[in-house]
């Protein structure tokens, strides 16, 4: 059940909170083969769930609803372990912000999700907590760094979840998982109780089942948002750079879908460099981070973990300002393309999700790196900070694909358009088809997001 419903539900008083994380722990259990929980809150949200149906104080707009976090962000009284063997026994002693805010807003905190490694990278095959498997197709994977949220979004285990994005660990495994994932404008939402990965481009973010899940988790952890009434048609760009990059079949859907908001082709081959210029500037920012433990403790990360910390220390002294410096120089080219356009859109990934262990993968005839086909499509808006959605738009061999949506930045123009497709039945699950879904996207202040959609949920 979507965010939105469960909470109109339980305000009627058609539920109670009780009844609400039973449901949700159920779930959890019958399908412990996803491997999307790390650690399960079962008692405690169970006892969170008593005390906010006998609690006097005004219900707030998540009151009872159960919802889960990627296990970097901190929860009191709960193992953070990053899913790394560094941080297995590691218990926080306070919420997050974001955790503070879920709780204010009425949230219960059902449980902590999978992911990559200390959130550095896209796959979430943690050599120390197992790999999160695809709703849709268990022998396949489900992305990163957020997979456990992805993949506990898609499979109802949980009503809405949050992750974090660096370079792309919101939006993929969204895209992978056939459900909405949003990455604010940097800085919006606070990172104090996060693991970091690197502080120029942290976000948290919200993964759901709609756009109108997203929006109102977003509302909730930053107090800055709040999702601006309709106005007039967006204008959107389509970037055609990034749509010849990537599997012709996957670019025909992203196209379609596209075409359905009125975009327009737009050339922006500026964006190319964007991937380089943030791993000049993520991957010493990393290291940094992690040079305690890489002094100390090495042998205890996984080898593509370890790898991508110890490339951060080889890059020479000149990377890190001149990465700044070109940031700056990229956010002045691309700034007159927001003048031109409320959104610009490309696939949010150039591929469908791969099958586990499958590296290189196949992108139009050719067999490419895994992390090389993410980076030109995801770098172009974490690296300029920009609020980026990826949104379903369709499928290709019953695998969803997702349509990525960036923002100006501190856009306040609102504007909305409109988006349908009927989506497919994911392999092994039971259950109906989802139904067809509705959205609006809107230039909204600082956050344009896709709003006010209904179920394009994976009935695992």
């Amino acid at each position: 059940m979507s965010v939105t419903a469960l909470a109109g539900r339980l305000r009627a008083g058609e539920l109670s909170p009780r009844e609400a994380v039973e449901a949700y722990l159920e779930r959890i259990e019958a399908n412990r083969d996803l491997n999307a929980y790390i650690t399960v809150r079962g008692e405690e949200a169970r006892a969170e769930a008593e005390a906010a149906e006998s609690a006097s104080t005004p219900r707030g707009p998540l009151w009872g609803v159960p919802v889960s976090v990627k296990d970097v962000i901190d929860v009191a009284g709960t193992r953070t372990t990053a899913a790394s063997e560094i941080l297995r026994e590691n218990v926080a002693t306070r919420d997050a912000v974001v955790v503070q805010r879920l709780r204010a807003a009425g949230a219960i905190v059902l449980g902590k999700l999978n992911l990559h490694e200390f959130a550095y990278g896209a796959l979430t095959t943690s050599p120390h907590f197992g790999a999160t498997h695809n709703p849709w197709a268990l022998d396949r994977i489900c992305g990163g760094s957020s997979g456990g949220s992805g993949a506990a979004a898609a499979a109802d285990l949980a009503a809405g979840t949050l992750g974090t994005d660096t370079a792309g660990s919101i939006r993929i495994p969204a895209a992978f998982c056939g459900v909405t994932g949003h990455r604010p404008t940097t800085g919006l939402v606070s990172n104090d109780g996060v693991v970091p990965v690197s502080w120029t481009f942290d976000t948290v973010g919200p993964i759901a089942r709609s756009a109108g899940d997203c929006s109102l988790l977003l509302e909730a952890i930053a107090p800055g948002f709040r999702s601006e009434a309709e106005g007039g048609a967006a204008r959107v760009g389509l970037v055609t750079s990034l749509l010849e990059q990537a599997d012709p079949y996957v670019a025909a859907v992203v196209e379609a879908g596209a075409g359905e908001l009125g975009a327009q082709a737009v050339d922006a081959p500026v964006l190319e460099h964007a991937g380089l210029i943030q791993q000049l500037i993520m991957l010493p920012e990393a290291a940094a981070v992690h040079l305690p433990w890489l002094r100390t403790r090495l042998a205890d990360y996984g080898a593509d973990v370890r790898a991508r910390l110890l490339a951060g220390l080889l890059l020479p002294a000149t990377a890190y300002p001149t990465g700044l410096r070109a940031r700056g120089w990229l956010a002045e080219q691309v700034q007159p393309l927001f003048e031109r356009y409320d959104l610009l859109a490309a696939p949010t990934m150039p591929i469908v999700a791969p099958l586990s262990g499958e590296d290189p993968v196949e992108v139009a005839g050719k067999r490419v790196p895994y992390r090389l086909t993410l980076i030109p499509f995801n770098s172009p808006w974490s690296c300029l900070g920009l609020p980026v959605a990826s949104v379903p738009c369709g499928f290709v061999d019953e695998l969803p694909v997702g349509l990525a949506l960036a923002g100006r930045p501190g856009g306040t123009r609102p504007s909305s358009a409109r988006r349908r497709r009927s989506s497919g039945r994911p392999t092994g699950t039971s259950g109906g088809r989802p139904k067809q879904f509705e959205v609006r996207c809107a230039g909204l202040y600082t956050n344009p997001i896709l709003r006010r959609g209904g179920s394009n949920l994976c009935p695992f």
